[in-house]
């Protein structure tokens, strides 16, 4: 009887443990420190802060462009449209292969014919926001969905992850991908720019619109992790303390003093205060990226608030300009790496392929100058500039290098995107066996990512 109780005991604390692990919260904690674990050892036997990328270059020190490689004359030439850094769109230019993926960007409404300039008010607190804590490597769905709660959206960071990334453990959602979610999914409007600035963020704000930034991610509780990209959403600021107030998914479980923020005060809490200059450090890793969420009818106000940055090319024209400017009056060797970077960025959404290419190279070739510690090795992680440009300029087998290295040091490699320019530059060189391995495994981390499935079906092959 003893022996039944026990068994029927045992029974019933298995059940009440899968069921307390089944809860998302749990169960993502479990991974998460699972998956810490993992990646602590394989880190250990490859750090990837030890990895450098060096482009090809020929004897006489001139970097190799695509004279030098040898091209399946079949292939197709992509043309990214101004604005994406990530994936090619459809080209009316090419004859063979025209893959339709994922909008890269929105395209640029009307701006507005005048435009009134206000004082800015001292201080401003937008409020209404529902905080949530992110899951693991969830921060992009979980502020758009903070975000979305200031227009009452009803749902949370599950639903918007479900379209963003249905697979959860890619680690990353780029800005063109929750725009187009924001337009596709939800009654709402948004757009995202390059070239933001501290008044940017203040005008808009003023003019009622919150807004999503992507920056750099070194707190202290990540202080072993390295460097690493995160979004918050900026919903205030304040000129007399001369910060801004930002709300973020991952802070949410720490309060400044160490402990967590109470459940029930997540509906109520306003934020984080960030001084204006430690953003805009922080902020220049992603070439000052923004994403505006507003209602249709607010548009022409949104574009107003966004001034100069309201078309999309003359944001980037901006972005460059400053991200030039800063090449030369930055000193430190990362802060001098995240300007070229962002140099590159800005050129490729310009179309600039060649000067795109130029300016990564340098970026790379001040890489190594970085101390170990602080090198930015996730970084392809988030952007792909150097993939189109190099693609675009002829270097495909730079774009095989460079995706290689990236995948090689992940301890899991779960980056669509790079599988799929590495693809895209294997079929460029004939090599269509790895190209399509490449677009069957940027499916496996991301299914139903369109870019992929578009180029398996013009080469004839099946997902």
């Amino acid at each position: 009887m003893r022996h039944q109780q026990k068994s029927i005991w045992i029974v019933v604390i298995l059940i009440v443990l899968a069921a307390v692990l089944s809860l998302p919260p749990v169960w993502s904690r479990v991974v998460y420190h699972s998956h810490q674990m993992y990646r602590t050892i394989k880190y250990w036997l490859k750090p990837p802060s030890e990895a450098v990328f060096v482009p090809s270059t020929h004897d006489d020190g001139f970097v190799a462009t695509s004279a030098s490689t040898k091209v399946n004359a079949d292939a197709p030439v992509l043309q990214p449209t101004p604005g994406s850094t990530k994936i090619p769109v459809q080209s009316t230019s090419a004859t063979n292969f025209t893959p339709t993926p994922i909008p890269s960007s929105t395209p640029s409404p009307t701006p507005p014919t005048t435009s009134t300039t206000i004082p800015l008010p001292t201080s401003v607190l937008l409020t209404g926001i529902k905080c949530e804590n992110q899951l693991m490597n969830n921060c992009g769905p979980a502020v758009l969905s903070m975000y979305l709660s200031y227009y009452d959206w009803g749902k949370d960071q599950l639903a918007a992850a479900a379209v963003l990334k249905p697979n959860g453990k890619d680690v990353n959602v780029n800005p063109y991908e929750l725009v187009d979610f924001v337009n596709t999914h939800t009654p709402q409007h948004a757009l995202w720019r390059y070239g933001g600035d501290i008044h940017t963020l203040k005008t808009l704000l003023a003019a009622g619109f919150p807004v999503m930034i992507e920056k750099s991610f070194e707190p202290y509780t990540l202080r072993k992790e390295g460097w690493m990209g995160h979004y918050n959403l900026v919903v205030g600021y304040d000129d007399k303390r001369q910060a801004l107030t930002v709300q973020d998914s991952y802070l949410m479980s720490y309060a400044p003093w160490g402990g967590e923020i109470p459940r029930e005060m997540w509906d109520t809490f306003i934020g984080f205060d960030f001084p204006y200059g430690e953003l805009e450090q922080a902020w220049r890793s992603f070439n000052f990226v923004f994403v505006v969420v507003y209602p249709p009818e607010k548009e022409i106000e949104a574009l107003n608030a966004m001034g100069s940055l309201a078309t999309d090319e003359d944001a980037c024209r901006i972005a460059r300009d400053r991200a030039m400017q800063e090449t030369s009056s930055l000193t430190e060797a990362r802060d001098k790496y995240f300007a070229w970077f962002n140099a590159g960025t800005s050129l490729v959404c310009l179309q600039d392929y060649s000067s795109a290419a130029t300016a990564f190279d340098t970026a790379f070739s001040i890489y190594p100058d970085i101390p170990q510690n602080s090198r930015p090795y996730r970084i392809l992680w988030y952007e792909t500039g150097p993939y189109t440009a190099y693609y675009n300029a002829g270097r495909y087998q730079d774009v095989i290098d460079l995706a290689s290295q990236t995948l090689g040091y992940m301890a899991e490699p779960v980056l669509e995107e790079s599988y799929y320019w590495r693809a895209l530059s294997y079929y460029q060189l004939g090599d269509t066996a790895h190209a399509v391995a490449d677009l069957r495994a940027s499916l496996e981390y991301h299914p139903g990512f369109s870019p992929s499935l578009a180029m398996l079906k013009q080469i004839g092959e099946t997902p």
